[in-house]
């Protein structure tokens, strides 16, 4: 799959580009689903000592195993396949605090991927200019509702329903580096149960 195109409407949206390689030390690559391509087309122009140093963290999501043979066969020095993002921080925190000067970072895939383990990067230390991005695949949001401050991953329209306190949510156009979300606000508050059909967001 190519690299996802956004419409320019969003000035608060992080710019992706396309993934190339850095020299440094050790690599560290973390995708998800769509962004397994990615990650696959970087190796393509990569040398040798690159894959020996590199540190691949994979969560398929809904890819399943459509990419997981192909990773492995990268011959990466480490690799790994997690079942979501949330069990994977453990291992990005420790690469990330273990890693010497010279670690080059890439991520790809999903915007709600990204911006997390961006700001487990930024929180050690690392700057956003050190860091690329590709965004591969679904174009779903990850919404932080202002009401109670949960999180609802993947939303793909608008309104949505917070998974947390069921309030029916408007999608601000606004992009927090911070919570690496989106946020929802209450679509119907002064008027109750009057809620506009939803539609599909970019």
């Amino acid at each position: 799959m190519a690299k996802t195109e956004f419409e320019p409407s969003i000035k608060s949206r992080p710019v992706y580009g396309e993934l190339e390689v850095r020299a440094g030390k050790s690599h560290l690559l973390i995708a998800d689903a769509e962004g397994a391509g990615a990650i696959l087309d970087l190796a393509k122009s990569a040398q040798k000592d690159f894959l020996a140093n590199a540190h691949i963290i994979y969560i398929p999501k809904n890819a399943g195993d459509k990419y997981t043979a192909q990773l492995e066969g990268l011959g990466a020095r480490q690799y790994y396949a997690g079942p979501s993002y949330e069990a994977a921080v453990p291992r990005i925190q420790r690469v990330l605090s273990d890693a010497s000067n010279g670690l080059q970072i890439y991520l790809a895939g999903t915007e709600g991927l990204m911006g997390q383990a961006m700001r487990e990067a930024t929180n050690i230390g690392y700057p956003y200019s050190a860091i690329q991005t590709e965004h591969r695949g679904s174009k779903a949001r990850r919404m932080q509702c202002v009401h109670c401050k949960g999180i609802t991953e993947d939303v793909t329209t608008d309104p949505f329903e917070c998974s947390h306190c069921g309030l029916n949510l408007f999608v601000r156009d606004h992009y927090s580096r911070r919570l690496a979300a989106f946020q929802g606000v209450c679509v119907d508050a002064e008027d109750p149960g009057n809620v506009p059909d939803k539609v599909e967001i970019t």
